[in-house]
């Protein structure tokens, strides 16, 4: 057994296995299968181009003879992102944990009651913080959170509004410039104009529907915005926030002075800067608004027995569900930091943020104190953070700083803008001011104390905050480290079991791809540093970027987008971006099969164009024939086609090379969601099936673990002339020559865990990539073998193969009463997360074991699968008190004093043998969604204070 290879430890099939599981599957040998399944003429004629695999022990070395490359400089840069003190409980016990960071998005609630008490934390501490009634539990970053908060307030505007064709949005010219970058990116496509300027000195008129404002600004003046909130109401203008959370803990929130919607980003909560990400954005709002809010809300409901369970609420809001009907293409949040920014709030409680503030405050009014001192001019009369000086030469004082490795941020040639942190210390505020004193010329000023800084009483926060039990209760490492177990216990992760999710690829997250996550000169690097700074981040960003555009097969790479449905919207408005270059603008018709994943039609409204759906044969392939005569009846205005491949349905659609021709000849580009790249790797790629741009999701295909819903990474990879439109950055440039406007707000997106991906792809190289491939369509075929003598496969390939992943229909079931609800339930009692429940097609689950497990597993799962189907034969039609129907059965169930079911406790909670070494026990039975939309909670407060009496 060659122990160094990475590739062993990765895939979960042994030789042995393999040679067991193709008998079993009917074929000669894995080339036979592979031939079966993959069309000849999209197979790659040569083998991937890549390094050769570097083992675990020899990546380890390298990777950390590039973090011996970033330079870690003391950060002052601020702009939204801040040295943080990460507490070593929450980095050992969550994000150092795959208990925690290989969940997934909690769909299936019963199995999943630990993290969304975590996020039901977040939300409680979000909305009170701000001031709000309703949060959500997180977006992806703060700029896109404020362009979210644009659209929705287009979208909720008066009637009076709507009938206005010329509306404006009013964005402060103290708002950060990356948010600002981001607004103008998603403001085009939707005819929205915005208007830049003073606060102050603006009016508002009937063509304003919403403003948004910074609170603090980007330089750190503090304003008290209650009249401008005022004017604002009078012509039904709304106003939105981006706010410093921190700071909320000291300063009046936005909610009290009128603020319709608080977004920001909760990075000061104890995350890494990790180079720009990831970091979970908040959005706070009105509970008017709960039917428009983006991404996910956790709600509070009761289970089967009427005890307390939590859920994701109004789940109809997801966009996959509302497709181009959708307001927003939000897929994935930033589920794990978000969890970690929310357990930074319970371990330090409110007073302890207020101390980390005051704490902050107060050494910033000491720097100001001794600025004034210096005889500099200080630009900002009420601060938090951030101090503005005027200096003689900014250029010479950047190169004292630089010299002594701190880093300032330079607005004008003739300022300084320094932001102090939880970091910082009275030593540090003295070193700043000796290097301010030397670029000045004048005599060095210290302190011995740090002063006070006593804000304006009309800005003071005056109300309490974070008052639930839960920010009281764990403040020594001992609770905290067992209430975090505590939760993690009522989570089924992938370190107990599969996750067969088809469409999510939850693979293995391996430890060395993980571990450098933790280390500083990763972690502590600015994303507006110089480059020159970060050089070990910057080899990581071309390494992975050959990789990709080799594996793709197209020529250049964009890492900025921080999400699949991110990376498809960027796609598209590169597209647009062609199109526009050579004077096409009219051309905004985007076909969408039938089966595509709903945040492809989302993502096309979101960039200006209209949907155009396809039909589905009965074999659920893409209709060439209607395709064509759409794309023909279009050409005029045709800009692309959006197909995933292989389809969604899990089939290698033998008519794909004369699909992507079809709209070629048509004028239009051909973009390939990457969501099942799984399947293609080493075998085939998006530039032989003739696409022209494709995203990847990096927390699939490429081993970043999802996190329990985030973090995500979406990429996107592109032929030669549409590399010139590569989204930009307005602080870092990046992207091509003629790019467009920022995707993301940091400029490589969520840099850190790129790491992950970079890992996977050095160590696997060229043959372990390819074999990874393989493996995972190997493992799908086999589950089809399994299972198909017990269900119906909907769909298969032209030789009745699979691809990576398989539909298995259950709706010939529904004559006996059962749903496949019932079937994700029942699984649970198996140790098992259900697969994709009703998608593509309803009725369904759709499995994906992906190429990490072992035919043991592989066969558990089947055998579980096998079981439920007796337990089905077995009931009469109707039957409501069978196990399937009172899935899952929790350990308060089995140990009762009363049994009132007909069959056994044994085979409610062990009905195979395995389960009696590795039993999962729900900590709930089956939550009531109905009850919970209806009484709609996302806070900590008890039940008791919701439910009428």
């Amino acid at each position: 057994m060659k122990t160094d290879s990475f590739v062993l430890r990765h895939v979960g099939p042994r030789e042995n296995e393999t040679n067991e599981m193709i008998k079993t599957i009917g074929v000669s040998s894995v080339d036979e299968l592979i031939n079966k399944t993959i069309p000849t003429d999209i197979r790659l004629a040569n083998e991937l181009n890549l390094p050769t695999a570097m083992s675990e022990y020899e990546y380890m070395s390298h990777i950390q003879e590039l973090s011996n490359k970033n330079k870690s400089f003391k950060n002052y840069i601020g702009l939204g992102y801040h040295p943080t003190i990460l507490p070593g409980v929450i980095q050992r016990n969550i994000l150092e944990n795959p208990g925690w960071y290989t969940a997934y998005t909690p769909y299936q609630a019963e199995i999943a009651q630990g993290r969304l008490e975590a996020l039901l934390n977040y939300q409680t501490m979000v909305t009170e913080l701000t001031g709000m009634e309703l949060a959500n539990a997180s977006l992806l970053d703060e700029g896109t959170a404020a362009a979210e908060a644009m659209i929705m307030l287009f979208n909720t505007r008066s009637r009076a509004q709507k009938k206005i064709d010329a509306l404006q949005f009013f964005v402060s010219e103290e708002v950060l410039p990356q948010t600002i970058d981001i607004l103008k990116t998603r403001s085009i496509p939707l005819g929205i104009e915005l208007i830049f300027g003073d606060y102050l000195k603006f009016e508002f008129t009937e063509n304003i529907y919403g403003a948004l404002l910074q609170y603090p600004s980007k330089n750190g003046q503090v304003h008290n915005y209650k009249s401008f909130v005022e004017k604002a109401n009078t012509v039904e203008a709304r106003v939105a926030v981006a706010a410093d959370l921190l700071s909320l803990s000291l300063l009046t929130p936005p909610g009290e002075w009128g603020a319709d919607i608080v977004v920001g980003t909760t990075q000061r909560f104890g995350i890494p800067m990790g180079y720009g990400g990831p970091h979970a954005a908040y959005f706070a709002t009105k509970e008017d608004y709960k039917r428009n809010i983006p991404g996910r809300i956790i709600g509070v409901t009761q289970d089967k027995n009427g005890n307390r369970a939590l859920r994701m609420a109004l789940q109809t809001r997801e966009q996959h569900i509302k497709r181009e009907k959708a307001t927003s293409n939000i897929c994935t949040a930033q589920v794990l930091l978000a969890v970690m920014a929310g357990m930074y709030g319970v371990y330090h409680g409110p007073k302890g943020l207020k101390y980390i503030a005051t704490t902050i405050k107060n050494l910033t009014a000491t720097l100001n104190n001794g600025i004034v001192k210096l005889g500099l001019k200080q630009l900002n009369c009420t601060y938090f953070d951030t101090l503005t000086i005027e200096v003689s030469n900014a250029s010479k004082l950047k190169e004292i700083a630089e010299n002594k490795q701190i880093n300032f941020f330079y607005p004008a040639t003739n300022q300084v803008s320094i932001s102090i942190n939880e970091t910082s210390t009275l030593n540090d505020i003295n070193e700043i001011l000796s290097v301010l004193a030397e670029a000045e010329g004048k005599e060095i000023v210290s302190f011995n104390k740090v002063s006070e800084n006593d804000l304006p009483e009309e800005l003071k926060r005056t109300s309490n905050f974070m008052t639930n039990e839960v920010f009281k209760k764990y403040h020594s490492e001992t609770e905290m480290m067992r209430y975090i177990k505590k939760l993690e216990r009522k989570d089924l992760s992938l370190n107990h079991s599969m996750i067969s999710l088809g469409s999510c690829t939850m693979k293995l997250n391996a430890a060395s791809e993980m571990l450098p996550l933790s280390w500083p000169n990763w972690g502590v690097m600015h994303p507006f540093v110089p480059i020159e700074q970060a050089q070990g981040y910057h080899e990581v960003f071309k390494g992975l970027e050959i990789a990709l555009n080799e594996i793709t097969g197209f020529y250049a790479t964009s890492l900025q987008p921080n999400s699949g449905a991110q990376g498809e919207y960027a796609g598209l408005m590169v597209i647009k971006a062609y199109h526009e270059s050579r004077e096409d603008n009219h051309r905004n018709i985007c076909l969408i099969p039938a089966s595509a994943h709903g945040t492809n039609p989302a993502s096309a409204v979101m960039a200006g164009m209209k949907v155009i759906v396809t039909k589905s044969t009965e074999d659920g392939n893409i209709d060439v024939e209607d395709l064509r005569e759409k794309a023909d009846l279009h050409k005029d205005k045709l800009a692309a086609l959006m197909v995933t491949y292989p389809s969604t349905h899990g089939v290698f659609e033998s008519t794909i090379k004369e699909i992507t021709e079809i709209i070629h000849k048509n004028g239009g580009q051909v973009y390939m969601d990457g969501a099942n790249m799984n399947a293609q790797v080493g075998l085939t790629n998006p530039a032989t099936i003739g696409a022209d741009v494709c995203h990847l999701n990096l927390h699939k295909t490429f081993a970043i673990p999802h996190g329990g819903g985030g973090p995500g990474v979406g990429p996107i990879c592109v032929v030669k002339h549409l590399a010139p439109f590569l989204p930009s950055n307005p602080i870092i440039p990046t992207g091509g020559e003629t790019p467009i406007t920022a995707i993301s707000s940091a400029p490589w997106g969520s840099s850190l865990v790129l790491l992950i991906s970079y890992g996977y792809i050095k160590m696997l190289g060229t043959k372990g990539l390819k074999e990874a491939t393989i493996k995972a369509i190997l493992n799908a075929n086999y589950i089809k073998a399994r299972l198909e003598k017990q269900y119906n496969i909907l769909y298969t390939g032209e030789n009745g193969f699979a691809a990576h992943e398989m539909i298995v229909d259950f709706r010939e079931f529904k004559a006996k009463g059962i749903e496949v609800t019932d079937i994700a339930k029942r699984l649970m009692d198996y140790g098992y997360h259900a697969p994709t429940v009703s998608f593509p097609v309803a009725g369904t689950l759709m499995i994906e074991p992906t190429e990490s497990e072992n035919k043991a597993e592989l066969d558990r799962f089947c055998d579980a699968l096998i079981s439920i189907k007796s337990e089905i034969d077995a009931m009469e039609s109707g039957d409501t008190n069978s196990p399937l129907k009172n899935s899952p059965h929790t350990q308060e169930m089995l140990t009762s004093d009363e049994w009132e079911f007909p069959y056994t406790r044994q085979k409610a909670a062990f009905p195979l043998p395995y389960l009696k070494e590795n039993k999962f026990w729900p900590s709930v039975r089956r939550v009531d969604d109905a009850y919970g939309d209806r009484n709609l909670i996302c806070s900590c407060n008890p039940i008791e204070d919701y439910i009428d009496n």
